[in-house]
């Protein structure tokens, strides 16, 4: 089995890159610049299939010898899809909307590895349910700049924290990248992750 040390992410997002360096990975982002967008009648688990097979083919297209890591985040509000906000108005309505509810996270992910050939492709679901908000709240989480980048308006790390009541699943799936569900099914390709040295302080 190969030890993957390396990889390509074809993904701007800075959370996924924080988390798949936390493997002990040496990660070199390339965007895909897919144009993600809401589509009707796919269902938002559908949606981030599609965009993360998108952004996995365009990057592995230009970089056909490299490990190709793609994902994507939807927010699923009784079937409709959250994605990220267009404006303060968008996030403004997107977490009124959120307010005192429970929804579902979806993140898929696709790799396509240059070396094999072969290709994986994975999704997890998580449960979130949000705490009631009032309008004054709203307003100071978007003021803080967190939204704008994010599916359905809210990171479940740093300010957004304070958002959410519970979560039903798992924790990274929220975040943008299920890490268990990836480093469980990376032997599927035939690789493991690097040995990583325990320092007892």
């Amino acid at each position: 089995m190969r030890v993957l040390t390396e990889l390509v992410l074809a993904s701007r997002s800075p959370r996924r890159l924080e988390l798949l360096a936390t493997l002990g990975l040496d990660v070199r982002v390339v965007p895909s610049d897919v144009e993600e967008g809401l589509r009707p009648g796919v269902s938002p688990l559908d949606l981030a299939r599609l965009h993360a097979a998108a952004k996995a083919r365009a990057v592995s297209d230009r970089e056909p010898q490299a490990f190709v890591l793609a994902a994507d985040t939807v927010v699923d509000l009784d079937g409709r899809a959250l994605g990220k906000p267009e404006d303060a108005a968008d996030a403004g309505s997107m977490l009124a909307a959120l307010s005192g509810r429970a929804h579902r996270v979806h993140t898929a992910y696709v790799v396509r590895d240059g070396f094999s050939g072969r290709s994986l492709f994975s999704d997890c679901s998580t449960t979130v349910r949000f705490a009631e908000l009032d309008g004054a709240e709203i307003a100071r989480y978007i003021a803080s700049g967190d939204p704008f980048d994010k599916a359905g308006s809210y990171g479940i790390q740093g300010p957004g924290s304070a958002l959410v009541e519970r979560i039903d699943g798992d924790f990274y799936t929220v975040m943008g990248f299920p890490l268990g569900d990836f480093i469980r099914r990376l032997p599927e390709l035939g690789y493991r992750l690097p040995e990583r040295s325990l320092t007892v302080a």
